[in-house]
């Protein structure tokens, strides 16, 4: 598992496509990474990175209004001991969210046809989705930990989908 040379130590910043998290050894990203990825993420990721820079363009005033609520205005949560302290959403809550507003307002996906111009891999087809209704899956970030020094770490990766299947797996990965 590769973690770009320039990722940033904190999970609040705003991360480019180009430096994310990518499932295989760093020498392979030129090559692989979006066929490494879900298939749809690559290319929502570049898009949506560019909707942002630009402003959320073409974002409902609604939608608008909600990014620069949760993403640009301080939020002070308060404390046991009274202390205020601030609030703020990790990168990969913000990209989850932004990512659904932008498929909905901006591209206007309303069914799986819609969705399926976004693959990276051409391995998708619409024969494999028996419902009619889109499916707007994201993942979010709940948690963080920074890596006071180089080293080898393991990260675990839980999850549980709608059903409550539930999964989990240790990831081994190498820090600096």
């Amino acid at each position: 598992m590769a973690l770009h040379p320039s990722f940033p130590s904190s999970s609040y910043e705003v991360l480019d496509p180009s430096v994310r998290w990518f499932p295989a050894a760093e020498e392979m990203r030129e090559t692989a990474y979006e066929k490494l990825l879900a298939p749809l993420v690559a290319n929502v990721r570049q898009e949506v990175a560019a909707w942002r820079a630009a402003g959320y363009q073409g974002a409902s005033d609604t939608s608008r209004a909600l990014l620069k609520w949760w993403f640009e205005t301080h939020h002070l949560i308060e404390q046991a001991d009274a202390a205020q302290d601030e609030f703020r959403y990790y990168f990969a809550q913000r990209e989850a969210v932004e990512s659904v507003i932008w498929l909905h307002d901006v591209r206007k996906a309303r069914d799986k046809f819609d969705l399926l111009r976004f693959d990276a891999s051409d391995a998708v087809s619409s024969n494999m989705f028996d419902e009619e209704w889109p499916r707007f899956v994201v993942k979010m970030a709940t948690a963080t930990h920074t890596c006071d020094r180089p080293g080898r770490y393991t990260v675990a990766v839980k999850v549980i989908d709608i059903f409550g299947n539930d999964t989990m797996t240790l990831i081994p990965v190498n820090v600096g």
